[in-house]
């Protein structure tokens, strides 16, 4: 297969044009980490639908398995296909072909279904059912705490978590088929805001505290997940990957909220980005 130059990864994600969030953000986010993104987009969209009124959008859900075909054709090779949002239970099925053509990829799902306790709108019974699919093959997966509920079919904790309840749960979606868990944005009853990780041939579990502040921003988790992958196939441990995508979007928050601009605008990515290109050695990991 053809495979020479940077890291190469499938990126089967929707497209919204404005808002700063989804392909916009993991395409660059990736090429500053050195690492080629092929978007495989699901949907495009006019701009994210978190308050900008009526979005227009296109499915495209008849573009993905001719898109897989043709790469198969050419022979080319992936280090790594990353999922996110999808607009239909099909999308699934063409999802779970991806990964079946490149099955020593890392293999990366981002379980897009909801948000502060709700499933997204778009976010059906049935995708929610399927996505533990995709869960299944996966080698590692960046759910919110909202989609963790949803996956493990519990109700959604409104109380911060205890560090073995946070280690319980980890291990519980790994028990699903990932390797590799990550649970972004997590309040601890130590009071602090933080990502959560485990590694499960480690048998190691992880923690990352964060700032907060009072704003909420469109495209951080595809930010963060992003900075993730791209730490892992650059070399990074899962620890350490994690410590760097932490410190990025913490950067991006913050540098944003100190401008005062429209939050539905999303984060001032543009004004963070060189910081991804410095390599720096990092350690604001902890053990959870």
């Amino acid at each position: 297969m053809l495979s020479s130059g940077p890291k190469r990864v499938a990126a089967i994600h929707d497209l919204s044009g404005f808002g700063r969030c989804s392909l916009t953000v993991i395409l660059p986010v990736l090429s500053a980490m050195g690492v080629q993104a092929c978007p495989v987009p699901t949907a495009v969209l006019s701009t994210h639908t978190g308050g900008l009124g009526e979005v227009v959008t296109r499915d495209l859900t008849d573009f993905i398995r001719p898109c897989l075909e043709h790469y198969r054709q050419l022979e080319l090779s992936f280090d790594a296909v990353y999922s996110g949002f999808l607009n239909s239970e099909d999308q699934i099925d063409h999802c779970l072909e991806f990964f079946k053509a490149y099955p020593d990829s890392l293999i990366v799902v981002d379980p897009v279904m909801g948000d502060h306790g709700k499933a997204y709108r778009t976010c059906t019974k049935q995708l929610q059912e399927r996505m533990s699919e995709l869960v299944a093959q996966a080698s590692l997966i960046t759910p919110n705490l909202t989609e963790a509920a949803i996956l493990l079919r519990e109700d959604y904790c409104y109380q911060p978590l205890t560090r073995s309840q946070a280690r319980s749960m980890l291990a519980k979606l790994s028990e699903m088929g990932p390797g590799m868990v990550v649970i972004t944005g997590v309040q601890l009853s130590t009071g602090e805001i933080a990502n959560l990780g485990y590694d499960r041939n480690r048998n190691a579990y992880w923690y990352t505290p964060c700032d907060q502040v009072p704003a909420s921003y469109p495209g951080t988790g595809d930010m963060y997940a992003s900075v993730l992958v791209g730490g892992l196939l650059t070399g990074d441990s899962l620890s350490v990957a994690m410590a760097r995508a932490t410190s990025f979007l913490e950067l991006a928050v913050k540098t944003t909220f100190s401008y005062g601009t429209d939050p539905r605008y999303g984060v001032m990515l543009e004004t963070a980005l060189s910081w991804l290109t410095h390599k720096e050695i990092l350690k604001n990991y902890k053990i959870l």
